[in-house]
């Protein structure tokens, strides 16, 4: 399927790019460097993101060329839709019209687009985008290194993942003998918290509890608000929850405006959380996943503990 999406390329000179709402390292990496490797083929694109660039990805290089939006605009030709299993989880209007390139690594990936290029091997979308470069001659400059050496790094967990294997810190040498700076990454991701996140953080322990191999935690609207803290500073909370020794699966809960959970779910390897996302309209990786639920929170928690309990092994 890289050489139908490279046909499309092609045949096509504007494009629009983007991603899932609430977008992950994978998504503006990925996003980011593709679009500067379209550049480099002599392509017009644009990145188009709902939510925009979350505060910790905004140091990445291009970032501040993203464009937020609820709507796409403009006489873009094709869509290139990265690490998203609709157009409706991109949460942006104007995009049906377009030729549409899906390009997408979860092993809940779903064929939407005209063109789907699918690979759940890939250990991240930052992969496949690197592929796509190497397959069309693109230059890889230290920017297109560096936001796919931040990608790679945050979808693996810092390489803690399941699935990361040899051919994971191959591309890592690759991407950083281009001029990607690990410490340099690391350090804009993992210590640049807001104090509002650390004060939320407290108010997620405050609510921990574990139940055999499972640990879970939330956090309501107002304890948000009382920390002054926004959406993205939940980001990655779930991981203090699975650090705990006997801990396999943990599950973070977030309310939402509307009253429903926004859950993310990780696993230390021997439960697939994928599938258990999957269940309840979800999905991710078979070690990072995440779902939304209806209220209240006790049936949230109740319904999701269930299934974390009767769920499948990663094979």
């Amino acid at each position: 399927m890289l050489e139908a999406v490279l046909r499309q390329i092609g045949q096509h000179e504007r494009f629009v790019l983007t991603s899932h709402a609430r977008p992950d390292g994978d998504a503006i990496g990925s996003a980011l460097a593709c679009c500067q490797v379209l550049r480099e083929m002599g392509k017009q694109a644009d990145v188009v993101l709902h939510d925009g660039v979350p505060r910790i990805y905004r140091s990445l290089p291009f970032a501040d060329q993203v464009l937020q939006s609820s709507r796409v605009t403009g006489s873009y030709e094709a869509a290139i839709i990265l690490e998203c299993d609709s157009i409706h989880r991109t949460r942006l209007e104007g995009l049906e019209d377009r030729v549409l390139i899906s390009i997408d690594h979860h092993i809940s990936g779903r064929p939407f687009a005209h063109v789907n290029w699918i690979d759940p091997h890939a250990v991240a979308t930052a992969e496949m985008v690197f592929r796509l470069a190497r397959h069309a001659g693109a230059k890889f400059s230290p920017e297109i290194a560096t936001c796919l050496y931040t990608a790679l790094m945050t979808d693996t967990g810092s390489f803690m993942f399941q699935g990361t294997n040899d051919n994971t810190f191959a591309l890592a040498r690759e991407l950083v003998l281009a001029g990607a700076d690990p410490a340099h990454c690391a350090r804009g991701i993992y210590f640049a918290h807001s104090v509002a996140k650390i004060r939320l953080l407290g108010e997620a322990l405050r609510n921990l509890n574990v139940e055999g191999n499972v640990g879970y935690a939330w956090v309501t609207r107002k304890q948000m608000e009382r920390c002054g803290a926004i959406e993205e500073d939940c980001e990655g909370l779930v991981n203090y929850v699975l650090s705990i020794g006997g801990v396999e699966v943990a599950a973070f809960f977030r309310e939402l405006p509307d009253g429903r959970y926004r859950v993310s779910l990780r696993s230390k390897g021997k439960l697939d959380v994928a599938r258990v996302a999957e269940s309840f309209g979800g999905g991710g990786h078979e070690c990072a996943s995440g779902c939304s639920l209806d209220g209240p929170l006790a049936e949230a928690v109740r319904a999701v503990i269930l299934q974390l309990g009767r769920g499948p092994s990663v094979q």
